[in-house]
């Protein structure tokens, strides 16, 4: 690690993505660096977040609900000596209420697979989706020259934003965050040194923790903002920031 800036490495070292000579490196210097020290604890915190973020719950079986319903319906008895004569002249025994349901769930299976089908491919894009949005989140904590700035969030939430100017992006974290009212919404904004907001993306009003890749480059921006909008977002803040968190220098 002679060679290289150990100051740069806090993102790679809070992702464990460092070899293990240069590791006990990095942690000898961390013992005399209190600022990088900070910078691994706040990127760490953000790490650690990232899982709950992608977190999603799925909805319920179908399948299982149709075999549940299955093994509710009361099975007769079999009548002896009385049946259906058929073409061949012999009775034929008479289909259970038991054997019919199962007549009826196969059938039905039928079109759950259909509808598996088409949800398998919706999660199967769901996945690569978040699978991108975690690649493109791990690679701005590992930048190089990531920095983070943290602040309160209104009355008990935390909020951070790490920042790479080399990636030209930026990730917001919160956690601890209230419901936004009834109808809005959470909007984050680029605060450009001339004084405008950029919008920089929308908070899943769901969730008291989030982690996302803000929308758009960084750019000049020297901070970022969060105020409530309507649902939907504003091409404009309408209401004072909730919290405005400068950029680190990088």
């Amino acid at each position: 690690m002679s060679d290289i800036d150990p100051h740069t490495l806090t993102g790679a070292y809070a992702l464990n993505a460092l070899p293990g000579d240069e590791r006990e490196s990095f942690e000898r210097h961390l013992g005399a660096c209190a600022a990088c020290a900070r910078e691994v604890d706040e990127l760490t915190a953000t790490t650690a977040r990232l899982g709950l973020a992608v977190s999603v719950t799925p909805p319920p079986a179908m399948r299982d609900h149709v075999l549940r319903r299955v093994a509710a319906v009361r099975q007769e008895p079999p009548r002896s000596g009385r049946g259906v004569r058929g073409a061949s002249g012999h009775r034929s025994r008479p289909m259970s209420r038991f054997a019919l349901a199962a007549c009826l769930v196969a059938a039905a299976l039928g079109g759950v697979a259909v509808w598996q089908q088409r949800q398998a491919e919706q999660a199967r894009q769901e996945v690569r989706a978040e699978q991108r949005r975690a690649a493109d989140l791990a690679e701005v904590l590992a930048a190089p020259d990531a920095r983070t700035r943290s602040g309160p969030l209104g009355t008990h939430a935390n909020a951070t934003v790490v920042v790479s100017r080399q990636r030209d992006r930026a990730v917001f974290v919160t956690a601890g965050m209230s419901a936004p009212p009834s109808g809005k919404v959470y909007q984050l904004w680029f605060a450009d040194k001339d004084g405008t907001m950029r919008p920089a993306g929308l908070l899943d009003p769901t969730r008291t923790t989030n982690t996302v890749l803000m929308d758009g480059t960084v750019g000049g921006a020297s901070g970022m903002g969060v105020t409530i909008e309507p649902t939907g977002g504003s091409p404009h803040p309408t209401t004072k920031p909730l919290t405005l968190l400068e950029f680190p220098a990088g």
